[in-house]
């Protein structure tokens, strides 16, 4: 199934127009904090510095951050069905070169992006490859391949940097303020209550902004990776079978047996997975599911994989862009 070119134009115009504004809103804060600390001058260092953290996020080599989850190239001899998905939905999206694929040692499910459109990598558990049927696999990498061709990875990467520096700048500057403090109790200076209360907020304020980000870009992905696969029921029960994955053994660890609670919209990095798969399931039925290597449900003992025997743990957080 071909989601319609109008549909689907929209929808990345306006993927990107939000992700303009809220970039916009995290450079605004930085500004802001340097304007606090240093006046005129630190805004001047405040948007040099957005400048180069823009130059440096585009060029974080994917080996660099997947060492921090533990991960393993995986060749394609040790996958070779996992690499032929991959390398005809790469070729779907256009994409000027194939993403690497990775294999994380983790019994959670899941699988994330990293990098660029021309220069990127994408890695799966063990988990995911132990649980999913190969027609939601396919859906898995073609939304992150989705990711990756409109480059959400480095743009997340992007405010991940100026969310952080903005907050260390913050820091910076309510440490300078109580060095105002003996100042201030002997009556020679005000306290610049404005100037504390932006300080205090802005870390928050860009972790929201960063959050509201993330959850924009991924109704975007769903929905070209539908356009890639031609089969959302895939990706709608990969997303079920990673919601209740997920739910279960987070319920089980924070949150008491009959008082089970949800987190705020603003407060999630995702949309409401629920929301995610009506949409999808919105879509059926189109057309016919074109032949991608998709139509035999069976599990990874049919996949081909000749893994090594590692030791399964769950990997160290890290800037990634996960499903």
């Amino acid at each position: 199934m071909n989601i319609d070119r109008g549909t689907l134009y929209r929808h990345q115009a306006e993927n990107w127009l939000r992700g303009l504004l809220l970039i916009s809103g995290l450079a605004a804060l930085l500004c802001l904090i340097g304007w606090v600390i240093a006046g005129g001058a630190g805004v001047a260092w405040a948007l040099g510095l957005g400048v180069i953290l823009l130059l440096v996020s585009a060029r974080i080599p994917p080996r660099l951050i997947l060492a921090r989850s533990a991960a393993q190239q995986l060749p394609p001899s040790a996958a070779p069905v996992l690499h032929a998905m991959l390398q005809e939905l790469a070729a779907r999206a256009g994409l000027g070169a194939r993403p690497m694929l990775w294999y994380v040692p983790s019994p959670e499910l899941n699988a994330f992006a990293v990098g660029t459109r021309n220069n990127g990598a994408i890695a799966v558990t063990a988990g995911l490859l132990r649980t999913l049927p190969r027609r939601a696999l396919a859906g898995v990498l073609a939304h992150e391949i989705s990711h990756l061709r409109h480059n959400d990875t480095w743009v997340m990467t992007l405010a991940a940097m100026l969310s952080e520096v903005t907050a260390w700048l913050a820091l910076i500057g309510q440490l300078l303020l109580l060095a105002l403090l003996p100042l201030v109790l002997r009556g020679d200076v005000d306290l610049p209550w404005l100037a504390l209360m932006l300080l205090a907020i802005a870390p928050t304020a860009s972790t929201l902004l960063q959050l509201a980000l993330s959850r924009n870009r991924e109704f975007a992905a769903d929905l070209e990776a539908v356009n890639l696969t031609g089969d959302p029921q895939g990706l709608a029960d990969a997303l079920s079978r990673l919601e209740s994955n997920r739910g279960i053994w987070l319920e089980n660890i924070f949150l008491p047996r009959r008082n089970h609670t949800r987190l705020p919209r603003w407060l999630r990095t995702h949309p409401d997975t629920g929301e995610r798969i009506e949409r999808l399931l919105a879509m059926l039925p189109k057309r016919r599911i074109p032949p991608l290597m998709i139509s035999d449900p069976s599990r990874d003992g049919h996949l081909g994989l000749s893994i090594p025997d590692t030791r399964v743990r769950r990997p160290r957080r890290s800037r990634v862009f996960r499903l």
